[in-house]
């Protein structure tokens, strides 16, 4: 009896399979239309990319056509394939302002990015991109639903942003590259004020600058360890408190000896 089952449900595919070969090689098109639809509302979103693919041309500059083309670039978005979506969505956005789809459209061309965003430590232009796209969403959509949302995403893809920067510098310092190392973590805290790396941030470039006067030669020696002890109180003015205090203050101490100054509680 089982075999019997199976043996049905094997002709039921194969009927299904050909209809739809069928239908791949129609030319009535008003049946493709609804049978992408009803794929893409079944969820089988491979089917439906395909006859969407199909008739997209044909429905250009019909009163279906923005349907046709969002739903089109949904199912890519359905099956994980965020570059052509996000591809389909921002080309959608510039072709169909007055669409009924214009908002959701806009957000998923931006989600698009965010979905392509990987982790802090390789290439951030995705995430600069969805930053960017989110941020243009809430300007030209201030009362959408998805406002709180955008702001969740656009602050987690700047927390990104913030531990890139940080891995970047913190690169030069693991290198030995002191004089770059302060550069470097100096621009971070430029251009992210509020790290929650600034504690280490700050403690590293004062021991970039220790570091750097200690391999240094005789002659520039004198100008890199007033550099430590001005970083040393830049770094306690803020941190008094911070785990690396004692580390802090023997390399304030070294400093202050080899510029024969009398060394301070502070």
């Amino acid at each position: 009896m089982k075999t019997v089952w199976m043996y049905i449900a094997g002709l039921i595919l194969i009927a299904g399979c050909s209809g739809y070969e069928k239908l791949l090689k129609s030319s009535d098109y008003k049946l493709k239309y609804d049978k992408a639809f009803e794929y893409y509302n079944e969820g089988d979103f491979s089917k439906a990319v395909t006859l969407f693919d199909q008739i997209a041309t044909v429905y250009r500059g019909t009163r279906s056509a923005d349907s046709v083309y969002f739903f089109q670039a949904m199912s890519y978005f359905k099956q994980g394939d965020f570059i052509l979506a996000g591809h389909y969505f921002r080309t959608f956005v510039q072709t169909y302002g007055g669409s009924k789809f214009i908002e959701d459209a806009s957000f998923m061309g931006a989600y698009c990015y965010y979905m392509q965003s990987p982790r802090p430590s390789l290439d951030q232009t995705s995430t600069m991109e969805a930053l960017q796209a989110f941020q243009l969403f809430m300007i030209r959509f201030p009362g959408s639903d998805r406002i709180e949302q955008c702001r969740e995403l656009v602050t987690e893809l700047r927390e990104k942003l913030v531990e890139k920067s940080y891995i970047s510098a913190r690169l030069y310092y693991d290198m030995e590259h002191y004089k770059a190392s302060i550069v470097a973590l100096n621009n971070s805290l430029i251009d992210y004020p509020d790290s929650k790396f600034r504690e280490e941030i700050m403690f590293l470039i004062l021991k970039s600058k220790y570091l750097l006067a200690e391999n240094s030669v005789k002659s520039k020696q004198t100008e890199r360890y007033q550099d430590t002890v001005d970083e040393y109180f830049s770094f306690v003015s803020e941190f008094s408190d911070s785990d690396y205090i004692s580390e802090a203050k023997r390399m304030y101490k070294v400093s202050a000896k080899h510029l024969n100054l009398e060394v301070t509680n502070y």
